[in-house]
Parts: C-alpha cells; structure tokens; sequence
C-alpha cells in the first residue's frame, strides 16, 4: 500500500445489545484518533449504499462482534462475491465488495476483523469485561496495521479458526 492510499472502516452492530456494540466501539475509538488517510463510519448493519463508500477507498476494514470467534479477535481478506437477496436491509461483506469493485469500478481490497464477544442476549449499552480486553487488543492492531500501512501480512496469522 502506498502513502496515499486511503482506508475506509465501517464499524457495525447494535451498541443497546451489549458486546454487538464492539465493532461501533472500535470505530468510535479509530476516530477519535483523528488518523489522516482514515475515513470511519459505523452502523447497526451494512447496507448497500456502503458501496459506493467503498468504491471510493483502497482498502476497507470491516469491524464487527464475534459470538464464536477466535480470541481476543481474528482478522481476513474478504472476496468479492455476488450474492442475490430479497433484502437491501442487509448485506454481507462480500456482496459489498463486489459491487463496489464490479458495479461502481472500484479497485478497492477488503478485510474484516471479527473482535470475540460474550454477552448478546440482554439489551444495555456496556461491553462485559472479557469483550473490553478483546476490543483494546484490537485497536491496538487496527493501528499498528494501519501505521504500518500493511494488511495482508496478517491474514495468515489472525485467522478464524
């Protein structure tokens, strides 16, 4: 990645249904770093005007809470991939790319990063501990990454497995 790449993260979940609210709070904490190059955006979900957002960045970094995942987080290139749904409420990652990268010509790489949660179930807008500890491990990296202007090197180390 160049100096003048520019980097697109989206931050999405529920921040009222407790850990869903992590990939908010890593965008919330992006931000107010203020890091020249980064745009931030964040949502309860993805949409499909997110595309055209997309289309217009090098890099993108999807952010959002984990039930299952790997702790304290995992990291992945997301593919272009075409999808058909009966909704434009939500849309995956994938299906993002691919309109952004084949409908809005865009040449844009994508990433997401699934930080580990614990509590779902209730509503309330607070982190448990464990999900606290995962999201600052996590930015810690998002900004390491970013500083580094590198993503792939970490692909094969972050995997969700």
């Amino acid at each position: 990645m160049n100096e003048a790449s520019t980097i697109l993260l989206i931050g999405y979940g529920n921040p009222g249904r407790l850990d869903d609210g992590l990939g908010p709070a890593l965008a919330d904490a992006i931000e107010a770093k203020r890091i020249p190059g980064v745009t931030v955006d964040s949502n309860y979900q993805l949409s499909v005007e997110d595309a055209d957002a997309i289309a217009r960045h090098n890099i993108v970094l999807f952010v959002d809470a984990d039930v299952q995942g790997r702790e304290p987080f995992w990291f992945g290139r997301v593919e272009p991939k075409k999808e058909v749904s009966f909704s434009s409420h939500s849309i995956s990652p994938e299906a993002l790319m691919d309109m952004a990268n084949n409908l809005l010509e865009g040449e844009t790489r994508g990433y997401i990063l699934g930080i580990r949660g614990y509590e779902f179930n209730e509503f309330g807008e607070r982190l448990s501990a464990k999900a606290s500890a995962n999201l600052a491990a996590a930015v810690q990296f998002v900004e390491k990454a970013i500083a580094e202007k590198e993503f792939d090197q970490y692909t094969s180390v972050y995997k969700n497995a």
